[in-house]
């Protein structure tokens, strides 16, 4: 008979004698040899198993029916069995020409629990626990506890829980079964008390630390959570110093060393950094070495570095990177711009050359899409301008990056590029997308002393069941306006492109006014519009479109306005309208842009039906950072209507302003005529809003963009020839300050205005806040 325990495999490990030599003396004890005679098997039985299928056994066994067994093949099987890790002991029995398999199968983890946790969600430590092995319905090994514990710690670390404590529990159930119970102690966060910079002479020490991402526990670090350590935080933090002394032509400076250290309570942290300036170097002159093919002059043009200025390693980057998206536009996928600098210490100056090996041009074999759990690849390669089997295009390929994530299904998009063995001129891309929630809920409100509480809300999915089309749903509970609205988008309702999107709204509107009334207008309608695209940049929108206003009401409290155009025209009005629009968004985020630029043109017209008139609106902003920190951003709007066929405008369709979106300070669609009768607000054909605001850290927040302050300063109006003309003069002004944060439920701001130019008469509102648009 031949048998073995977990140890006794061990036995048979050549690298361990002493092992072998022991595991014989206890064969010899247990009254049976290790050596057996070679025989031809009969038959081999599995006996003990419980969950394992018996075919796992036999498709580990070195040996089959029929074949000769002998002493090197059981060693061999006890090694096979064992290394599948479903058995805590295996034995080879030998009856006659039989072997017979006994194995006992590890327990099963039934189930994980966790006590005592807070820091952290389930999910967040039953996937760290999976990488490890821990995960129920996988076999239980001991051994993996202790990695499990240190695993646990591990993730307390990361949130500066150093004092954190775990304690397992096995609990054996029936079936072969275990439950295991992490029991934590999380203790205190370990917050970092003091970060000192030595070795700093140029630059204030307080400003250095200003650079960085970690600080000193302040009065927001409860928000920021800037005060807890983290290493990668730290080594972030350190290039930050580099890249700020290497921008001011310091090319010597280094970290030299750091310490941590963290109190005997484990509550406390100290950071100190030691570094070595060096002296600034200004550059003397800029040369191009290497193969260029002739097109030195086009290279040049795209040098960022200015001889006579001091080094700047930012601009030796950009002019790295120009360099090689040049080369990459002409196909040479891994060319390499090597930057090399010629140092005179006595003089301070430096001279940067720029050496070029572009390497061979290839073509792109395959694109692959990876990441995509939820969007399907067609949603994403149609986005794409680079192809497969065509030359290596870096634009294109840039280009086809920019889309994909403009799309705004994912939290992140990069493009790897990777060579095909054996073929040099070949190269295969990866597209990489980290997916992300694509449904929002939008919500607004406002308070005034006429239509008390106001809210709005809208439910948005804009990658529904994965298909890269738009579903939304919006209403506004307004006591004057209400509104309900299901829109939908296909982008791609043909193949080249051209987008559709189809709206169906109810809509009831009363004007402010300053008497109640029972008089509204109720405007049911649909419309369908089609997006062409003229450049990568540039959409085209045309619609058409139906709807029906009628007022109702008794005569008796509606504005003078109303009941006029109801006796010249009835009460009800059909129009068709038709829509042209125009669009570009050059900004670098939708949802906290820093820079770039934003316009937007609309028209309508209606041309036939009861109601015939023609609107126009252009809007403009423009964001431009001032520094890292603040970002001044500017917003204007023009609007103008004008009847058709000897009409006026109808009245329903004059522009409102005042409040969210146009001049905060001032009541919601405060603007424009007053009806002498009933007091009521009832707009004009004209519109101007004139926005600036100044985005400011929220102190204690660092570098988060997410939380910021902001003054601002409003001014427009909406015109009406009767009352009140185009000019300088009447224009309405607030100024104000709030604060900004982009809440899990999309961009929230909360406003507190001051109207700097008002007339009697005019509403004020001070305090507003909405959630989900920019200005």
């Amino acid at each position: 008979m031949l048998s073995s325990s977990r140890s006794h495999q061990r036995s048979f490990s050549l690298r361990k004698p002493s092992l072998i030599a022991a595991a014989v003396v206890a064969a010899l004890h247990a009254g049976w040899a290790w050596a057996v005679e070679p025989f031809t098997l009969r038959d081999i039985r599995v006996e003990g198993l419980q969950r394992t299928e018996p075919g796992t056994v036999f498709g580990s066994l070195p040996f089959r029916i029929g074949d000769t067994y002998n002493d090197e093949k059981g060693a061999a099987a006890l090694r096979a069995l064992f290394a599948t890790g479903l058995f805590s002991d295996v034995r080879l029995e030998i009856e006659g020409d039989v072997v017979v398999v006994v194995v006992e199968e590890r327990p099963i983890v039934s189930n994980v629990e966790f006590v005592g946790i807070k820091e952290f969600d389930r999910e967040v430590l039953v996937r760290a626990l999976r990488e490890v092995g821990i995960a129920e319905g996988r076999p239980f090994d001991k051994a993996l506890v202790d990695r499990a514990e240190q695993e646990l710690k591990r993730q307390y670390l990361s949130k500066s829980l150093y004092g954190a404590e775990v304690i397992t529990t096995v609990t054996p159930q029936e079936r072969n079964r275990v439950n295991v119970t992490f029991t934590v102690t999380e203790g205190g966060v370990a917050k970092i008390r003091e970060i000192r910079i030595v070795g700093a002479k140029a630059f204030p020490e307080s400003r250095l630390k200003g650079l960085m991402s970690l600080t000193e526990g302040g009065w927001m670090t409860w928000y920021t959570k800037s005060d807890r350590y983290s290493r990668a935080k730290l080594n972030a933090d350190l290039e930050q110093l580099r890249s700020f002394y290497l921008n001011r032509g310091y090319l010597e400076f280094s970290v030299v060393s750091t310490q941590v250290a963290i109190s005997p309570d484990k509550q406390d942290i100290s950071i100190t950094i030691n570094i070595h300036e060096g002296q600034p170097y200004v550059v003397t002159a800029v040369e191009l070495e290497g193969q260029y093919f002739g097109k030195e002059d086009d290279f040049k043009s795209l040098v960022t570095i200015k001889p006579g200025e001091p080094y700047r390693a930012e601009d030796v980057a950009e002019t790295v990177r120009a360099f090689t998206e040049r080369f990459g536009a002409f196909g040479y996928a891994f060319a390499r711009v090597e930057p090399q600098t010629d140092i005179d210490r006595e003089t301070g100056r430096v001279k940067v050359v720029l050496v070029a090996n572009p390497q061979r041009r290839v073509y792109v074999r395959r694109i692959n899409v990876a990441g995509n759990t939820r969007t399907r690849d067609e949603v994403i390669r149609r986005e794409l301008r680079q192809f497969e089997s065509a030359w290596y295009d870096g634009d294109r390929i840039r280009l086809s990056r920019d889309r994909v994530d403009r799309l705004g299904y994912f939290n992140e998009v990069s493009i790897e590029t990777n060579e095909v063995p054996g073929s040099p001129d070949q190269v295969d891309l990866t597209l990489n997308v980290v997916e992300k929630p694509t449904g929002n809920l939008l919500l607004g409100a406002g308070f005034s002393s006429a239509e008390k509480l106001t809210l709005t809300a809208s439910i948005k999915q804009d990658n529904i069941f994965g298909s890269g089309n738009y579903l939304g749903f919006e209403f506004n509970t307004s006591k004057y306006n209400q509104n309900f609205i299901i829109s939908t988008l296909d982008p791609y309702f043909t193949i080249d492109g051209i987008s559709r999107s189809i709206d169906l709204y109810y809509r009831t509107n009363q004007p402010l006014s300053s008497q109640g009334s029972d008089y509204k207008l109720v405007t049911p309608g649909a419309a369908i519009r089609f997006g062409v695209p003229f450049t990568e940049y540039d959409t085209v929108y045309f619609g058409i479109g139906v709807e029906s206003t009628e007022i109702k009401g008794d005569e008796a409290g509606m504005p003078l306005s109303y009941s006029e155009y109801r006796d010249r025209f009835g009460a009800r009005s059909v129009s068709m309208p038709l829509t042209i629009g125009w669009t570009r968004d050059g900004r670098d985020s939708a949802l906290v842009p820093t820079r770039g630029r934003y316009q937007r043109l609309n028209g309508e017209a209606s041309l036939a039906g009861d109601a015939r008139y023609v609107k126009a609106n252009y809007q403009f902003q423009q964001y431009i950072p001032l520094g890292q920190s603040f970002t001044l951003a500017f917003n204007a709007e023009v609007g103008v209507g004008k009847g058709l066929s000897g009409r006026p405008l109808p009245v329903f369709k004059n522009f409102t302003g005042g409040g969210l979106g146009s001049v905060r300070g001032f009541a919601q669609s405060s603007f424009g005529f007053v009806d002498s009768s009933t007091g009521a607000r009832v707009g004009g054909d004209k519109r101007l809003n004139l926005n600036t605001e100044l985005y400011v850290p929220f102190p204690g927040s660092g570098t988060d963009r997410t939380l910021r302050l902001f003054g601002y300063f409003d001014a427009g109006n909406v015109f009406d020839d009767r009352q009140e003309k185009v000019s300088v003069e009447n224009l309405r002004a607030s100024v104000g300050i709030g604060f900004s944060w982009v809440s899990p439920v999309g961009p929230l701001k909360l406003a507190y205005g001051i109207p700097v130019r008002a007339k009697s008469g005019d509403r004020i509102e001070r305090l507003q806040f909405q959630i989900g648009t920019a200005f």
